[in-house]
């Protein structure tokens, strides 16, 4: 059986084929059309350019990857959740497709294609055994959700942000520190130096009793502590500058007695409250729910230390359960997922025709 899959929920238009023999999946062709140079001037992703380019992207990206190739099996897109104006040009490229092909429709949950990311090793590869049930942690630059699996595609989601995704929260803080767009990946490198018990950052929501997540109070207090204190030659701090500061109802304290903190130190410090969080939310619920097996995933679960701090806890807790993290190639968004998603679902036969597929910005997991 041979998958397309199309992927186009937020600024990379990515088409995979795969080819799946029983077990075994061979990525036959892959591409990935970025926009990051584009988005880099105006600091994020802007939906309407975002979906501007997907148009003018999408049909090269497909001919380069079916180039030489018989047609495929299925068709497989990313219906939601994501930015409505590129889900509309993957979904109705692939209505196009699956009707002068006649081959059938998949429509396929962004979410579940990040949790099957971590099956996903090379182009040539067997799916790995995750064994059920299981706790996903996704975090993206538009997503941070904790998901209960109970079994293949039985899907719970216990735990969401009530408003910036931690990949959000990186950028934007990454934007205050004038670091280019994706400014994440440049936070995390700049943390590798630095001391992160520099500033004493706030871990939102980290003692209530659930699974929910909030970055907007600690982008909130990165700014404030940006507009108190310099990224120089650092003074010490006057009583005027250490003055709490209630966001979001966190007491949260811009203070160090330290000099001379840099902006490694700064990095460092945010850094490791977003990891904090979102470790400590994860051991929360595996500690009741109990697992087999915990995968990271999304754009986010590209984080050097974010990976080492959850499997070292996970570990601690209980050295026999299993721990999996995507390749960092595809962490990120990527057609691949979309196609293996894709094959699971066309196993079952869940086609959904071209009529009647849509895109959907709101998609939830279930």
């Amino acid at each position: 059986m041979k998958i397309l899959g199309i992927e186009s929920s937020c600024d990379d238009t990515s088409v995979a084929l795969i080819k799946v023999n029983k077990n075994d999946f061979i990525v036959l062709a892959e591409k990935t059309a970025s926009q990051i140079e584009i988005h880099k001037k105006y600091g994020g992703v802007v939906p309407e350019i975002a979906g501007r380019m997907h148009a003018e992207k999408i049909l090269p990206v497909i001919e380069e990857v079916m180039k030489g190739q018989d047609k495929p099996d299925v068709i497989a897109v990313t219906c939601g959740p994501g930015l409505i104006t590129g889900l509309l040009v993957g979904v109705e490229a692939a209505k196009s497709l699956s009707y002068l092909w006649n081959v059938p429709l998949v429509a396929v949950n962004h979410i579940e294609g990040h949790i099957h990311s971590v099956e996903i090793s090379h182009e040539q590869f067997s799916i790995s055994n995750i064994q059920y049930p299981a706790l996903a942690l996704i975090a993206s630059g538009g997503h941070t959700e904790l998901i209960w699996i109970k079994s293949k595609g039985q899907y719970k989601k216990i735990g969401a942000t009530v408003d910036d995704a931690a990949g959000e929260c990186f950028d934007k803080t990454a934007k205050l520190l004038n670091l280019e767009y994706p400014g994440g990946p440049k936070i995390s490198q700049y943390a590798e130096t630095g001391n992160n018990k520099a500033i004493n950052f706030p871990r939102p929501m980290l003692d209530k009793n659930n699974y929910d997540f909030s970055f907007a109070g600690l982008k909130t207090s990165a700014l404030y502590w940006l507009k108190d204190n310099k990224l120089i030659m650092l003074n010490k701090i006057t009583s005027n500058t250490t003055k709490s500061k209630y966001l979001n109802n966190q007491k949260v304290f811009p203070t160090n007695t330290q000099e001379n903190i840099t902006i490694h130190d700064f990095c460092a410090s945010f850094e490791q409250a977003i990891i904090d969080v979102l470790v400590g939310k994860t051991l929360k619920a595996l500690k009741k729910y109990q697992p087999k097996t915990v995968i990271l995933g999304g754009g986010v679960s590209a984080n050097k230390k974010l990976r080492q701090t959850l499997a070292a806890e996970i570990n601690k807790l209980s050295p026999k359960l299993k721990f999996l993290s995507p390749s960092l190639k595809y962490a990120m968004d990527n057609a691949t997922m979309i196609a293996l998603v894709g094959y699971y679902k066309a196993f079952k036969k869940e086609y959904t025709s071209w009529q009647n597929i849509k895109a959907n910005p709101n998609w939830e997991i279930e």
